[in-house]
């Protein structure tokens, strides 16, 4: 299997028939052996009755449907585990995402990248609520991840499967994994690409979403960087109150010898051992990270989705 075109739907009833069969058009043309995988996310609409339907007559066209809605990522992440491909394209069932540009991430992948990350250069989402919020948040994910990318939200990348099928995707982890693969050495590059404005069904993302992108993103950095070692990111921060903590204490003390001034003078006292506590609590919430982090390790991980039927695997 060459490709794997992964789509996470949810109510997209009227787009859905399209897509597909764009994306077959595109695909014929290119000539490789191909899969599409299309996961129900929960719909409550009959987008599941249209992905039934073409797979029955499409053996190419696999299906996943899910218990209930689990979000984007966990879509994703099924589409991850199911498909066969050794390149995995994932895209947006909303019509927004163009099929065309199927066929330009591959040769930018043969360009030498592990990852294409498409770019929405001329957006056609609404400017409040969807573009600015979109840009502070790739400037902010681009500063911590240290990968610069204009648009991590974009879902149309392209992915050689031996990066990507070891990622545990959970939260909103989906827009984050080129920087997650590019801090273990993978290369990324990116590519502008086509973005057409949504003509049927409404958008599941609001500005609120982009609040979560942020504790998400501290999420990842963490866990990346001491998901094996808390105890260094909590001890350092411990270690640092307690130094600031002797310095308070050392200066009260200074205060009373030198000039005659009343520890009760000054807050300093009560500086001192609200630092010296709130230090000695982060060594110990570092013990218990390293416990924690144990037990993690030692069991198998859990799926963060359900699935209730499958079709065509």
């Amino acid at each position: 299997m060459r490709l794997s075109i992964i789509l996470p739907i949810y109510n997209e009833e009227e787009n859905i028939k399209k897509l597909y069969e764009e994306i077959k058009e595109v695909l014929g043309n290119l000539a490789v052996s191909y899969e599409i995988i299309a996961i129900n996310d929960g719909s409550y609409d009959k987008s599941y009755q249209v992905i039934k339907e073409i797979a029955q007559k499409d053996n190419f066209f696999r299906a996943v449907s899910f218990r209930k809605n689990f979000g984007q990522t966990a879509a994703l992440a099924a589409g991850l585990e199911f498909s066969k491909g050794e390149i995995i394209i994932p895209m947006d069932a909303d019509l927004q995402n163009d099929p065309a540009d199927i066929p330009r991430l591959l040769e930018k992948l043969n360009e030498g990248f592990d990852v294409v990350s498409g770019w929405r250069k001329n957006r056609q989402d609404k400017l409040l609520t969807r573009k600015i919020p979109s840009w502070l948040a790739n400037y902010l994910i681009s500063f911590i991840t240290g990968l610069r990318l204009h648009d991590y939200g974009c879902m149309l990348k392209a992915y050689k499967s031996e990066v990507i099928k070891d990622v545990r995707l959970y939260g909103e982890m989906h827009r984050f994994v080129p920087a997650y693969v590019f801090w273990h050495g993978a290369k990324v590059g990116e590519l502008t690409v086509n973005h057409r404005p949504r003509i049927y069904g409404q958008t599941k993302y609001g500005l609120s979403r982009s609040f979560r992108v942020i504790l998400d993103l501290l999420t990842v950095k963490f866990l990346t960087k001491y998901s094996t070692r808390p105890m260094h990111f909590f001890g350092y921060i411990g270690y640092g109150l307690l130094f600031l903590s002797f310095l308070s204490g050392l200066l009260a003390v200074s205060l009373r010898i030198f000039i005659n001034l009343s520890f009760i003078s000054t807050p300093l006292p009560l500086l001192t051992v609200f630092l010296f506590l709130v230090g000695l609590q982060f060594i110990l919430m570092g013990l218990l990270a390293e416990i924690l982090i144990r037990i993690y390790y030692e069991f198998p991980s859990r799926p963060i989705y359900s699935v209730k039927e499958r079709i065509n695997f």
